[in-house]
């Protein structure tokens, strides 16, 4: 075979392996899954679709290594393959950012409607957590906390936090972080605490970014 047919087969397999990604519903259905293993029942109800279209959508996923299963009784349960699925979905966002306007306009108009929030950079965290001098709060629901959240963070999920806020101390800044950078929980939750009176930021990693930098994650 000639070295003109052999990149072929290899770009040929490429375009097969990257076909699967070319549906929102299992884009997004693989942002779910990133954040732990889910049902197909629940990945259906997060992504507001029939339980049997998302069950072709992961088959699709499935048949091509991005998500593997497990049975429990009658409900399978799907996660991330053991394959860099999160560092993919990764560069495919700052592809789509850099190269097109249209995304970036989509990604602002979405997440900042309420009013621009502060970030805080992964590094400055970092630093603020060996200090001891920053209070972390994950507002995802509890069971994608219990499956993996940043190391001593606390978990309010967004639609208890205003009963519970005496939870959180005013002496400490609070950065809130979510299921990533096109998650909105994040910024509606500082929003909600800077009504309050309290210092806060967002951080726009979700658990699958910040496990994918090379950091530790907790899990209960």
């Amino acid at each position: 075979m000639s070295t003109i047919n052999n990149q072929y087969h290899i770009y040929s397999e490429l375009a097969d392996l990257a076909r699967p990604l070319g549906n929102a519903h299992r884009l997004i259905l693989l942002e779910h899954i990133a954040q732990g293993e889910k049902s197909v029942e629940k990945l259906a109800e997060l992504a507001d679709l029939t339980v049997a279209n998302t069950s072709q959508h992961l088959q699709q996923l499935k048949r091509n290594g991005y998500v593997q299963t497990r049975r429990e009784g009658k409900h399978v349960f799907y996660r991330l393959a053991d394959a860099p699925v999160v560092e993919l979905l990764m560069a495919l966002r700052q592809f789509a950012e850099f190269n097109h306007s249209e995304i970036r306009k989509l990604v602002k108009g979405t997440l900042h409607h309420q009013q621009d929030v502060e970030a805080i950079s992964r590094e400055e965290l970092l630093v603020r957590m060996q200090e001891n001098s920053v209070t972390l709060l994950d507002v995802r629901p509890e069971e994608e906390f219990e499956q993996g959240h940043l190391p001593g963070a606390i978990n309010i999920p967004l639609g208890e936090l205003e009963v519970r806020l005496s939870e959180l101390p005013k002496e400490q800044e609070i950065v809130a972080y979510c299921r990533g950078p096109y998650c909105s929980l994040s910024i509606t939750a500082v929003n909600a605490l800077k009504e309050k009176g309290l210092s806060a930021r967002r951080l726009n990693d979700g658990v699958p970014e910040w496990k994918a930098a090379g950091f530790k994650v907790d899990a209960l």
